[in-house]
């Protein structure tokens, strides 16, 4: 199929990708990547022995037998060893963008592989939809993450067990407060502390395992088939608690291009994975003997003097938790913004040196509204594992989805392999979304119902502005034919004038309007588009493509991954080195197209979707701060269009 005139240039071949953001230096040794993964890749995914096991038994009410407690230890040590082990680390992390992951990257990465426009559809569709439950389980982490540390305050001391909310309310404020300064200080710190807790977690575990080593027999499948076979409806429905032990796993992938594969890796099968299974098990061995530990297992593990700083650490490390949640969401929503699935909105880099360290202050606030409103909505981390687990297991299911599209067009997979892949996954993904649907009523509803909402806000902003662009192209001429047209004894301006738009093969609204209108031409007219590759970076000397026609008048198309930020007086600077050089840089004049949409009957947009358009469009960053355009320099004219 051909390539449309408008579309960025082809991809360079994948090559070896070295995308360490941070970790430029060459001598980077690999245990250094290891212990910073360790402070943000794994705080969500290391948190969880706070609440699972205990939400294993409490969120069904099931008796605490032995034959019970080896069964659920059995599903944990499964649940670990396959989706995370297996399904995330040795086989989702190669299907990455140029050593990007994510449900966005993998989305882009996936649509390349279809020409076919309606297979790309559906893949953006499926895309979207993941993206979308990201943002309830977002919303959720930071919330049960701080509430079941802050429990603590339970066991170590009960008489202070009512300052539980106001604590956890005061830390999640904090949390959300600092965002602004960005994290670089903080983050020499994650990894460190993420160390201990780790550690920390496997030497209790061990502790407990060691007083009763039988539970390890629990590592057999055995247990839970029989648990299974014994009770098979309490066990399907245990299983929503179980999904507990893996959220946060979709990090591992999404973070791969802050510290590349092979770290993560490493830190999953030497520290973190052996620590989880250490701590879930030590647990196990306790509830064995003690049943009564059941109210809060974790805590009742530690020593009666440690608990104090258990509870500190704790809080340290599910704040460290909830930061990685954070920045992931930022990152997410940049890649969204960039992608064209949401507007552009203010993105503030607080790092100069580091380019993933970035600060949204719209999206900040909105996250720290959700988060307050669950803490005092569901008040226990207990209510809140009631709202977690559905979203985490939608966004697992369209990552096998995805994941096996790529593996096969794109790593040539052999057919039985992707099939075997594909619905051993399917039906694990699958049977975890649909042992979570009883918790709807329960709280389940809140990440439904977010991810719909904002699955509805990103259809309705890329279908508006696909919608739109197509009105403005049908609105102006080819530039062909535009040529054809120009008064060649128009007055001439002894300026350089630049007029930014969505698609060179067509003439810019503001330049047809300053000859209709003004009736004159500048001396040298650029045409310039910003394209967006679906690649996290596009290759310096392939990034701008250059044609010269008639009348002074020249096409500039400069394509950018969607990890990456223009700035087109930058780009500016680059013109001379493909043969265009600026006549009169002193004189230089940006021309804008300031589109006004107006509500009409055309059916561009439906009744639902106009006025939610009209409004994201009104919260996008304008194209001068966007761009980095010099304000004295910018002329924008306006443009009605009927939507």
């Amino acid at each position: 199929m051909p390539r449309p005139r408008n579309a960025p240039p082809p991809f360079p071949r994948p090559g070896k990708t070295a995308t360490l953001q941070g970790m430029n230096s060459p001598s980077t040794s690999q245990k250094a990547l290891m212990l910073a993964a360790l402070g943000v890749v794994f705080g969500d995914i290391g948190t969880s022995p706070l609440y699972t096991l205990r939400e294993c038994f409490l969120a069904t009410g099931m008796s605490v037998t032995p034959g019970n407690i080896m069964g659920v230890l059995s599903a944990i040590a499964w649940s670990l060893i396959l989706v995370v082990t297996i399904k995330y680390v040795a086989v989702v992390m190669r299907a990455d963008n140029r050593g990007e992951g994510g449900i966005l990257a993998l989305t882009a990465l996936a649509t390349d592989q279809f020409a076919n426009p309606k297979q790309r559809r559906r893949i953006i569709l499926i895309g979207l939809l993941g993206a979308s439950l990201f943002y309830g389980d977002a919303v959720i982490t930071p919330a049960i993450s701080v509430l079941s540390a802050v429990e603590g305050l339970n066991v170590a001391t009960p008489h202070l067990s009512h300052f539980v909310i106001p604590l956890s309310m005061v830390l999640i404020v904090m949390l959300f407060a600092a965002q602004r300064f960005g994290t670089a200080a903080v983050a020499r710190l994650f990894g460190p502390i993420m160390l201990v807790w780790f550690c920390v977690l496997a030497l209790l575990g061990l502790y407990h395992i060691g007083m009763n080593p039988q539970v390890m027999a629990a590592l057999s499948p055995h247990y839970f088939v029989m648990f299974m076979l014994h009770h098979p409806m309490l066990s399907f429905l245990t299983l929503s608690a179980v999904v507990l032990a893996v959220t946060g796993v979709e990090s591992l992938y999404a973070d791969m291009g802050h510290f590349g594969r092979q770290p993560i890796q490493k830190a999953w099968l030497i520290l973190v994975g052996p620590a989880l299974l250490f701590n879930y098990f030590g647990q196990g061995a306790l509830l064995l003997a003690n049943h009564e530990a059941l109210a809060n297992p974790f805590y009742h593990m530690v020593p009666q003097q440690f608990l104090i700083p258990m509870l500190v650490l704790a809080t340290m490390a599910t704040i460290i938790a909830s930061q990685a949640v954070i920045s992931g969401t930022f990152s997410l929503t940049q890649q969204a913004i960039q992608l064209g699935y949401l507007p552009r909105f203010d993105i503030r880099h607080t790092n100069a040196d580091m380019a993933g360290q970035i600060y949204i202050p719209a999206l900040n606030g909105m996250l720290l509204a959700g988060v307050v409103l669950l803490v005092l909505s569901f008040r226990s981390s207990s209510n809140l594992a009631a709202a977690y687990g559905l979203a985490v297991t939608g966004t697992m299911l369209f990552t096998t989805l995805m994941s096996t599209t790529v593996l096969v067009n794109r790593n040539r997979w052999k057919w039985w392999a992707a099939a075997l892949f594909f619905f051993t996954f399917i039906i694990i993904d699958s049977t975890f979304l649909t042992a979570n649907l009883h918790k709807i009523p329960e709280g389940g509803w809140f990440p439904l119902l977010l991810g719909a909402a904002l699955f509805f806000i990103m259809h309705t902003w890329t279908h508006g502005r696909e919608a739109t662009q197509q009105l403005v192209l049908r609105q102006t001429p080819p530039i062909e034919e535009f040529l054809a047209q120009i008064d060649p004894t128009l007055p001439h301006v002894n300026r350089t004038a630049i007029f930014l738009t969505s698609d060179v093969s067509h003439a810019p609204p503001a330049l047809v309007y300053n000859i209709n209108h003004n009736g004159i031409l500048h001396a040298q007219i650029i045409i310039m588009k910003i394209a967006r590759a679906r690649i996290p970076r596009y290759p310096n000397s392939e990034r701008i493509t250059v044609h010269h026609y008639p009348h002074n008048i020249t096409t500039v198309q400069a394509t950018y991954g969607f990890m990456e930020r223009p700035n087109v007086p930058k780009l500016l600077a680059e013109l001379p080195h493909h043969g265009l050089t600026i006549r009169h840089p002193e004189a230089l004049s940006y021309f804008l197209s300031a589109h006004t949409y107006v509500p009409s009957n055309n059916a561009a947009l439906n009744r639902w979707q106009e006025p939610v358009f009209t409004i994201l469009d009104s919260l996008t960053q304008p194209a001068v701060t966007y761009f980095h355009l010099p304000r004295q320099q910018v002329i924008e004219i306006g443009n009605h269009i009927e939507i």
